[in-house]
This record gives C-alpha cells, sequence and structure tokens, in this order.
C-alpha cells in the first residue's frame, strides 16, 4: 500500500462555456476499471443526448490502468488532453468524463485540446483534492492510574487521538503514521514505565485537503 497519494475528495460535476459549447465535467473516485466503467456509462445514459461524452482514468497505485477516450471528437484532442490533466495533477483512483454540447462554432484540434483540459483543471478546482495518508490505529491498554497522563500527553502531541474504551481497563486508540510506529511505541513505553500493552490495528486511510 501506498504511504500517500492524492485523489479527488469527493464525485462533482463543474460547467464551462467555450465558444457557446457546454463543456460538464464529471468526476469521482474509482478504486476498479469496474467502477469507472460504470461510471462513464451512467453519464452516458445521463446525458444520451450529447455531443460527445469524452472519459479518461487512472487506477491502481503504479497507474497500471489507465484509459482515455474521444467518443467521436477528432484523435486525441479530449481523452488523451483530459488523461494528461489527471497525471500533472498527480492523482490516482480518478475517472473524468467530459460532456460536450455543441454551440455551432469549431474549435479547431488546439482548441479543443484545451477547452478539454481546462474543463478537466476547472472540474477538479472545483471537487477538491486530497493527500491521502496511510496509517494504523494503535491501541494502548494501560491501568486507569495512566488515564490523564496518557490521554494529555496524546492530545497535546502531533498525533490524532481516535477514541477511548473503559473496560477493566482503559484503552487509548490513536492514529499514527505507518512512518511513524517505531518512535510512537517508543514513546508510550517511557511515558508508561513500560507498564502498558501496545497493538498495532488495521492500516486506514486518513484524508486532508492537498495544498
Amino acid at each position: 500500500m501506498l504511504q500517500e497519494y492524492k485523489s479527488i475528495k469527493q464525485m462533482g460535476e463543474h460547467e464551462i462555456i467555450i465558444q457557446k459549447s457546454r463543456f460538464i465535467a464529471h468526476l469521482k473516485r474509482t478504486e476498479t476499471e469496474e467502477e469507472a466503467l460504470s461510471f462513464i456509462d451512467m453519464i452516458k445514459k445521463k446525458h444520451w443526448n450529447a455531443t460527445h461524452n469524452c472519459s479518461a482514468y487512472l487506477i491502481g497505485e503504479n497507474d497500471l490502468v489507465q484509459k482515455a477516450n474521444d467518443d467521436g471528437e477528432p484523435s486525441g484532442t479530449a481523452g488523451v488532453p483530459m488523461l494528461e490533466v489527471l497525471k500533472k495533477r498527480q492523482l490516482k483512483d480518478t475517472t473524468v468524463v467530459v460532456t460536450r454540447y455543441f454551440g455551432g462554432i469549431k474549435l479547431g484540434a488546439g482548441g479543443l485540446i484545451r477547452a478539454y483540459g481546462s474543463a478537466v483543471s476547472e472540474g477538479l478546482n472545483n471537487v477538491g483534492i486530497v493527500n491521502r495518508t496511510l496509517y494504523n490505529t494503535i491501541k494502548t491498554v494501560v491501568d486507569y492510574t495512566w488515564l490523564g497522563k496518557i490521554e494529555n500527553e496524546i492530545r497535546q502531541s502531533s498525533y490524532q487521538l481516535k477514541k477511548i474504551d473503559y473496560l477493566d481497563n482503559v484503552s487509548l486508540h490513536t492514529y499514527v503514521k505507518q512512518t511513524e510506529h517505531e518512535a510512537f511505541i517508543s514513546w508510550i513505553t517511557e511515558l508508561t514505565n513500560g507498564q502498558g500493552s501496545i497493538e498495532i490495528g488495521e492500516p486506514i486511510y486518513l484524508e486532508h485537503n492537498s495544498d
């Protein structure tokens, strides 16, 4: 699993008008090619009367699946420019469909490339981009006499406290980046004089807005 990668924040759409043609960018996070194709098909059905529904997507940690489709526009003027915007923004697991309603003015090859690229760029700005960072939830189990000290220390640190379970002993669940496991465990061990037990949970991606 990647330690960190970028993807879109949410599913959404954004419309721009260029020379009387409507260009509507539809974006969705898709983790498999099946999801990407299903999304493209859904948009095509929704905008069945559009002049074109061009698409592009990147799937997988290493972008092993990447496809572009011009849907009737001159070869290389729509799908590929759309895909290049996704790659330039370093996005993963992202699908975009740009629906065009022709406004009567031909744009030429260069104009089409710029139009489809701009539609995707502005669409991305509209839906937002997030960094997804790999964490684990680390459970620290201590006697109740340690609760005040440990909770206070975690809350004042750079680590994020997820929750506290109050059972026979108290369990503090903390989000810790995979790259910081060793440092966190050493820190907790020192705080508790080695009297706490520590358990590393399943990996999970947390999201924060990209700069």
